[in-house]
């Protein structure tokens, strides 16, 4: 447990979603184990007795999501109690991220009590894991994501109802100049894997590196996204929730025929890469959730539209950033599933976004088009930001 607890401290500040030796983090083993003292212990303790968890995790957020969060809880606790955020990961996985006035154990039990994380007003954020530190570390850094993308989406929507909020704005300059600096300088030259690859272990060996990569350049938070690579009639893809920058043993053989079970294991949007697939002649496909092309892709102007509301579904419009066309659809292979409205949109395309989901990109023989494709789709779409709120 306290190699455990020393990982997932070390990855949230590896993330940029929080600062060094900020995370308060423990986990049951045969007593609870710390990553370092702190007073607000005996407090958390309580938490994970009353909850029967494993581990707990609280923690200050590191710049620009500090600065995010504080501002859309600063008036928060005298109206909704709670942030609710549009994009897909928080329909999905978080629902709500209530929001409590005080580090008090039993506001921190009756939020915890109905969902992953909550957010203590000035403070921090508090989340826990059942059976791992891992899953304290995932909601943590979905937390942060979509706070990011609700407070983006909520600045574009007020100014063009000609709000205008100087704080907050402020917060989007710093924050951009924070991405904008990490993204530019993060690693030059990049390193990539490079093909063909002839054979499944050079495959692997290729995945693990992109899905590594793409962790490195924050283009997915905690284990969102998927990465798989074509070999003749079978597609090799990620685990599903396995986490990209952890991919060794944890990647699926899927025949393309379906003649196997082990796809059971897959990726939840294996039928979407397998129908790109065969639609095109790639061989590669990156899915990462990089926050201003999940940003993007939630910014419309149609007031008027009849599937107002359920835009993440059934979207009629033909919307594009530059060259990338945005299409609606839910993971699956349901009435209005990935597998239907994405694969067609990638055709003789680079990439396509996912309405409040992020990105899919292909490569022809190997994961380096895919890769650059999705830097550059993020960077796009961070530039369109910034025209459309007339910051550029």
């Amino acid at each position: 447990m306290k190699n455990l607890i020393e990982k997932y401290s070390n990855k949230l500040v590896a993330q940029g979603v929080c600062d060094a030796n900020e995370p308060l983090l423990g986990g049951l083993d045969s007593e609870i184990i710390w990553n370092k003292s702190s007073n607000k212990i005996k407090e958390l303790k309580i938490v994970t007795q009353e909850l029967n968890i494993n581990s707990i995790l609280f923690s200050k957020p590191a710049e620009p999501y500090l600065s995010i969060i504080n501002f859309l809880t600063e008036n928060l606790l005298t109206t909704d109690n709670a942030i609710f955020p549009e994009d897909c990961e928080t329909r999905t996985f978080l629902h709500d991220i209530p929001v409590i006035a005080e580090f008090n154990s039993q506001q921190i039990v009756t939020a915890l009590k109905k969902r992953k994380a909550v957010i203590i007003n000035d403070k921090g954020i508090v989340t826990f894991g059942i059976v791992s530190p891992e899953q304290a570390f995932i909601s943590y850094c979905s937390v942060c994501f979509a706070c990011f993308v609700k407070f983006f989406t909520d600045y574009y929507y007020n100014s063009k109802a000609g709000i205008e909020n100087y704080h907050q704005k402020s917060i989007i300059i710093k924050s951009i100049q924070i991405y904008n600096e990490f993204l530019t300088n993060y690693k030059n030259p990049i390193p990539l894997s490079n093909g063909p690859f002839l054979n499944k272990e050079d495959i692997i060996k290729g995945i693990i590196h992109a899905g590594k990569l793409v962790v490195d350049y924050r283009l997915v938070d905690s284990f969102f996204g998927n990465i798989s690579f074509r070999l003749d009639n079978t597609i090799l893809i990620s685990q599903t929730t396995s986490s990209l920058d952890e991919l060794a043993g944890n990647i699926d053989p899927c025949p393309m025929d379906n003649s196997s079970c082990v796809a059971i294991t897959a990726s939840s949007e294996l039928s979407a890469h397998k129908d790109i697939y065969i639609k095109s002649d790639k061989k590669a496909i990156l899915h990462g959730h990089p926050k201003f092309s999940v940003i993007m892709s939630m910014l419309c102007d149609f007031n008027h539209c009849t599937t107002k509301g359920n835009c993440h579904l059934k979207c009629p419009e033909k919307r594009f950033i530059g060259d990338i066309p945005i299409v609606p659809g839910e993971v699956g292979t349901g009435t209005y599933g990935l597998s239907k409205t994405l694969p067609p949109a990638m055709q003789n395309r680079r990439g396509a976004i996912v309405y409040g989901h992020g990105v899919f990109t292909v490569g022809q023989h190997d994961f380096t088009d895919a890769f650059f494709n999705l830097l550059d789709i993020e960077k796009m779409c961070m530039k369109e930001y910034l025209t459309v709120i007339k910051i550029l």
